[in-house]
């Protein structure tokens, strides 16, 4: 694998990233670039938030994967904050090399350098892969995720 640079999403970057949000079963169903709109309100949204870091992994300029890590300040766990994976994409060109632990290794070290106290994600029930892979990073299948579509 060349050099992978990680950093912040720019609004140049929302196109590549529903693209890969899109490439997938469950994307294809969910997702839709035709009207970028959506997507725009969204990264405005995400990028003005200090509590949020929608990343992209590059290599030679061309934006290659991406996640969003949340950063939820509480209560619990004597005031710890949490860090929250969402969205893990690789490109499927890319898919098979170790840019996903990549992504994943830089989202553990941004959590700890923002002073959480643990990270967590959760993961489709159906993506049985993934699953694998975040047991393989050492991740811990503790809970169940309920959610409740609006």
């Amino acid at each position: 694998m060349s050099e992978i640079h990680i950093r912040r999403a720019t609004g140049a970057d929302v196109e590549p990233i529903v693209a890969m949000l899109a490439d997938d079963q469950l994307g294809r169903q969910r997702e839709s670039a035709a009207d970028p709109a959506p997507y725009r309100r969204a990264f405005e949204a995400i990028d003005g938030d200090p509590n949020q870091f929608l990343a992209v992994a590059e290599d030679a300029g061309e934006v290659i994967g991406t996640l969003q890590l949340t950063f939820i300040p509480g209560l619990s766990r004597k005031g710890a904050t949490r860090a929250l994976v969402e969205a893990v994409r690789v490109r499927s060109d890319r898919r098979g090399d170790g840019l996903g632990a990549v992504l994943m290794k830089w989202a553990v070290e941004e959590a700890r350098r923002r002073g959480c106290a643990l990270v967590q994600l959760t993961s489709d029930a159906s993506r049985t892969g993934a699953h694998r892979f975040y047991l393989r990073l050492g991740f811990e299948q503790s809970h169940f995720g309920f959610k409740l579509t609006l």
